[in-house]
C-alpha cells in the first residue's frame, strides 16, 4: 500500500474499487488510448469505433479509451474543427491524469490531426507516462492546403474555407478554427511562428522548452505512418514529420535535413539515432489500411 500513498484520494478509492490496479503492478495489456481526426468522432462504428472493436478482438483485456471531446458525438465532430486546440489538449490530460485505468502507463495512438495533438499530450502531460505515441496520418509539420476535405459538400467545409481565407493567422481565426492552428506557410515562415497558437509551439519555434524534449524523448517508441497515395493532406511528408523547404511550396525535405532534427531542438535526432522513431508507410489514401496491414505493424506495437 506503501506506493499508493501519493494518490490523491479520490483515485486511491477507484484504484481499490478496481482491484489496487494503481500499484504500478499492471495485470493485463497495456491500455490505449485514441484521438480521432477532422470530421470524425470517437465512437462512429465505420472508423473509431470499428478500430476499437478490432483491437479488443485482438488484445482480449485491453482497455480502450477513444477520446470524446464534448458532451455527445455531435459535439465531438464539430470540436475538432472548431474547439481550440490547446484547450482540447488540457481538457484530455486532465481526463487521462484522472482515469484510473491509466494510471501505470499508457499507448496511444493518433489519426490524422489527431496525431499531433496526442505528441502534445506526450509533450505537455508526462503524467500518467505515455509509453508508445503511434500517428497515423498526423501532420507534424503541418498542413499548406487541404486538397479535400471530410464532407466535401458539408456547410462544415465552405466555413473552414472561408475563415482560412480571412486570414489564417489573425488572432479570431487562431483560436476559433482547429486547422488554422497548423496551417504551416513555408512562404510565411516569421509569421506562421509569431501566430500559429499551436504547431509552433509544440515543434519549438517559438523558443526553446527543454521539458518538451525531455518528455518526448521518454517516448519507447515514436511511431509515424505515412500514406503514399494521400489526397488529403498537403504536403504527405509532414506525416513523417518532413516538409517543404522553407521559401517555396513544391520541393520537400525530409525531417533528417530539417534545422529542427539537425539542432535536435525536440529530441528526434537523438530518438532517431536510439531507435525510438519508426517510420511506417502505406500504399494508399489518408487513412486507408487493411486489416492485415494493421494487424501486422500495429498490433504488434500495442502487446
Amino acid at each position: 500500500m506503501a506506493a499508493l500513498r501519493f494518490l490523491p484520494a479520490a483515485l486511491l478509492l477507484a484504484c481499490l474499487l478496481l482491484g489496487g490496479r494503481c500499484s504500478g503492478r499492471r495485470a493485463g495489456p497495456v491500455p490505449l488510448v485514441m484521438w480521432h481526426g477532422m470530421g470524425d468522432s470517437c465512437c462512429n462504428p465505420g472508423s473509431m469505433g470499428y478500430i476499437k472493436k478490432i483491437v479488443e478482438n485482438k488484445i482480449p483485456g485491453i482497455y480502450v479509451l477513444s477520446l470524446q471531446i464534448g458532451n455527445n458525438l455531435v459535439e465531438d465532430m464539430e470540436n475538432s474543427y472548431f474547439m481550440n486546440v490547446n484547450k482540447q489538449v488540457t481538457l484530455v490530460c486532465d481526463k487521462l491524469a484522472k482515469d484510473p485505468h491509466l494510471q501505470g502507463g499508457y499507448n496511444s495512438m493518433g489519426f490524422s490531426q489527431g496525431g499531433q495533438f496526442l505528441r502534445a499530450v506526450a509533450q505537455r502531460c508526462p503524467s500518467p507516462p505515455m509509453f508508445n505515441l503511434i500517428s497515423i496520418g498526423g501532420q507534424h509539420q503541418g498542413v499548406f492546403g487541404f486538397p479535400r476535405c471530410p464532407g466535401e459538400k458539408s456547410r462544415i467545409c465552405d466555413w473552414l474555407r472561408k475563415l482560412l481565407d480571412l486570414g489564417v493567422y489573425t488572432k479570431m481565426v487562431q483560436e476559433r478554427l482547429v486547422q488554422a492552428e497548423y496551417w504551416h506557410d513555408p512562404m510565411k515562415e516569421e509569421e506562421y511562428q509569431k501566430n500559429s497558437i499551436f504547431l509552433a509551439d509544440i515543434n519549438q519555434e517559438k523558443g526553446n522548452n527543454e521539458t518538451y524534449k525531455k518528455n518526448l524523448m521518454a517516448l519507447k517508441k515514436f511511431v509515424m505512418v505515412k500514406f503514399l497515395n494521400d489526397t488529403m493532406v498537403d504536403p504527405p511528408a509532414s506525416e513523417w514529420f518532413g516538409y517543404y523547404r522553407s521559401g517555396q511550396a513544391k520541393e520537400t525535405i525530409p525531417l533528417q535535413e530539417t534545422s529542427l532534427y539537425k539542432e535536435d531542438q525536440l529530441g528526434l535526432q537523438q530518438m532517431d539515432k536510439a531507435g525510438k522513431l519508426v517510420f511506417l508507410s502505406v500504399a494508399g489514401d489518408h487513412l486507408h489500411f487493411s486489416e492485415e496491414w494493421f494487424y501486422t505493424n500495429i498490433i504488434p506495437l500495442l502487446n
